[in-house]
């Protein structure tokens, strides 16, 4: 029989009250899982955290928590996080206090692990002082995404948040410029100015960025493609801007 294969996370923890316990602790969690159809009042009250917290959570069929552990899991299944996740508004303060130029990356609707793990070893290579990604839609950084980072997620600060309409405000807010990487530009990304306090934003492969949070663009940059292919994969994009920004920022 198939079994579904249990996610790569540090650790998986399942039962009402080790869950509750969990979010009232303020540890990082990636997902939680929960049986259709449950409805007790302990299972009331922790999905009323989870909705409090802005926890991503699903749905699913009692057969399959049962295939993820045979434990005594009453319906609900947690998956914790590898890392710890940092808020952008405690960590742009920090960056002006030591001094520098802030350089942050924002990443829409990145789903793949390991292109999430790619991304982030070049931006921890290119010194960027912050990843910052939606809570949804976005890939779970577990044991893949770290492999691929060589060990970056665990150097760079991430920063996960619920309303990315609400971050992006702060940072410009902030003074902090936000550029985005998309094809629909006019520009080329070796002519914009790095040398100022920027976010960098790079989209998913298929769709790019969103148009909500191209909204928040100050200004936009492509790469100016030769051959026949119409796109980069977007780690390799985002070196290639990334490194643009790194070459000014020497140069200056």
């Amino acid at each position: 029989m198939y079994k579904h294969p249990r996610p790569k996370n540090a650790q998986m923890i399942y039962g009402i009250r080790p869950v509750i316990e969990a979010i009232n602790e303020h540890k990082d969690i990636d997902k939680v899982l929960l049986q259709k159809g449950a409805g007790s009042d302990s299972f009331r009250e922790l999905f009323q955290l989870i909705r409090e917290n802005h926890i991503p959570f699903q749905y699913v069929p009692l057969e399959r928590l049962n295939r993820l552990t045979g434990g005594n899991h009453q319906g609900v299944i947690c998956f914790m996080s590898m890392i710890s996740y940092q808020s952008i508004y405690d960590i742009i303060p920090l960056i002006y206090e030591q001094g520098k130029t802030p350089l942050l990356l924002f990443l829409d609707k990145i789903t793949d692990v390991r292109n999430m793990g790619a991304i982030a070893r070049t931006a921890e290579c290119a010194g960027v002082d912050a990843l910052i990604f939606p809570l949804k839609n976005s890939a779970l950084l577990n044991e893949d995404a770290i492999k691929t980072s060589a060990g970056a997620l665990h150097k760079i600060p991430v920063c996960r948040h619920d309303n990315v309409s609400e971050a992006l405000s702060y940072i410009k807010e902030c003074g902090i410029r936000i550029v985005g990487c998309t094809e629909k530009a006019d520009k080329n990304y070796y002519d914009c100015d790095y040398n100022m306090p920027l976010c960098l934003i790079m989209g998913n492969e298929g769709e790019g960025i969103s148009n909500e949070i191209l909204g928040f663009c100050d200004d936009k940059v492509r790469i100016p493609m030769q051959g026949k292919i119409e796109s980069l994969n977007v780690s390799v994009a985002s070196g290639i801007v990334l490194f643009e920004a790194v070459k000014q920022r020497l140069l200056l």
